[in-house]
C-alpha cells in the first residue's frame, strides 16, 4: 500500500510538472548577451535574482538528484510554504554540481527554482521538512552552451567538456570564476514529456573586466 501511494504521489507530481512547464507565460531570469562565440557558446550578464534551492548530497547520479530535488521544490510551489502560496512554474530548473561535497568525495547537487518576479523580494519560507533555502545571486556573467535531447549523466559531462574547450580557445580563456564553488550547472527548460525540440544548457560562472560589467559570482543564502 505504501509503495502504491508513493508511486501515485510521484505520478501526480510528474503530471503537475508537465502542466506547469507547458504554461506559455513561464518566467525566466533576465540577462543580456554580451559576447557570442560562433555557435559554440555565449556570455550572458544575468541580473540579480533569487532562487529556491534544494541540496541533494546523498545521491551520486545527476539525473536522480535532479528528480529528488525537484520533487521537494514542486511541493513548495504547490503550497508547502509558510504563506500557503501557489507559485507559478518558471524556467529553467537548474542543477548545480558541487564536486567533492558528497559522500566519499562524490559530487553533491543544488537543484534550483527561479522565483517569479512577484516573489523575488520576499520569497515565502518553505516548510521545514522540505529543507529548502532561498539563495540570492548578484548580477554576474555566465558562459552558456546549448544542447538538445535529454540531460542525463552520460552526456552532461561531455557537454561541459565541450564548453571548457571552447572557452580555452576564445578571448574568455582562463576566465572561469575562482569564487564560484560550482563546477558547472545544467539548465533544463522543458517538461520530461517533451520529446522533440528540447532545450538544455551548460552554465559556467566567468569573470570579466569592468567594461563588460562582469562582477562577483558568489551566491548568498538569505533567510
Amino acid at each position: 500500500m505504501l509503495k502504491s501511494s508513493s508511486a501515485m504521489c510521484l505520478a501526480l507530481i510528474i503530471i503537475g510538472s508537465v502542466m506547469l512547464f507547458g504554461c506559455d507565460a513561464t518566467e525566466s531570469p533576465q540577462y543580456t548577451v554580451i559576447h557570442t562565440e560562433s555557435d559554440q557558446f555565449e556570455i550572458r550578464l544575468y541580473r540579480d535574482s533569487v532562487w529556491m534551492s534544494a541540496v541533494v548530497d546523498d545521491i551520486i547520479s545527476f539525473h536522480q538528484a535532479t528528480k529528488i530535488g525537484f520533487h521537494r521544490l514542486f511541493q513548495y510551489i504547490e503550497g508547502a510554504n509558510m504563506n500557503y502560496s501557489r507559485i507559478p512554474m518558471t524556467r529553467p530548473v537548474l542543477t548545480s554540481i558541487v564536486p567533492g561535497a558528497g559522500p566519499l568525495h562524490s559530487s553533491a547537487y543544488h537543484v534550483r527554482f527561479y522565483m517569479p518576479v512577484k516573489f523575488q523580494g520576499t520569497p515565502p519560507l518553505a516548510l521545514g521538512e522540505l529543507n529548502l533555502k532561498p539563495t540570492t545571486w548578484p548580477s554576474h556573467c555566465i558562459a552558456v552552451r546549448k544542447f538538445s535531447g535529454f540531460a542525463r549523466d552520460r552526456n552532461i559531462v561531455n557537454e561541459a567538456e565541450k564548453l571548457s574547450t571552447s572557452l580555452a580557445r576564445s578571448p574568455w580563456a582562463n576566465s572561469t570564476s575562482t569564487e564560484s564553488k560550482y563546477a558547472y550547472s545544467i539548465a533544463q527548460y522543458d517538461s520530461p514529456f517533451k520529446l522533440i525540440g528540447r532545450v538544455n544548457e551548460v552554465w559556467v560562472d566567468v569573470e570579466g573586466s569592468e567594461l563588460n560589467g562582469c562582477g562577483s559570482t558568489s551566491a548568498v543564502a538569505v533567510y
